[in-house]
């Protein structure tokens, strides 16, 4: 059996040259463009999402918290007069970011729900 012209010799090398460039460029063009990721990239990338779900399931609990508060006209008041940057260590302070269940304010749902409280006259 007589082994084809593209595997002897120079055509050979050409042609396991070809296959590496096309095989690189695939990889290449893929990750850049093809949207592929790689299983680590993608579980972060589901991490982040799953975190700011919960971050917008739970403020508008601590809004809730906030407004039906004792004294809320007050606490809006002083939220008001309280630096933008500050604000949602306002909400921390008051434990209106404390979820049922937790001891400790969440931060993330602190600023969230400062955010949403800004948003109120």
């Amino acid at each position: 059996m007589q082994i084809p012209a593209i595997l002897q010799g120079d055509a050979l090398k050409r042609f396991l040259q070809g296959a590496a460039a096309g095989a690189v460029a695939t990889v290449v063009i893929g990750f850049a463009w093809g949207g592929w990721t790689l299983g680590s990239t993608a579980r972060q990338m589901a991490d982040d999402r799953a975190k700011i779900a919960v971050v917008e399931a739970l403020a508008p609990i601590c809004v809730d918290k906030f407004q039906h508060a004792t004294d809320a006209t007050v606490n809006l008041a002083a939220f008001k007069k309280v630096d933008t940057w500050q604000r949602g260590d306002f909400i921390e302070k008051g434990g209106w970011a404390t979820m049922p269940g937790s001891t400790t304010a969440d931060s993330t749902v602190a600023r969230a729900c400062a955010r949403a409280l800004n948003i109120i006259k």
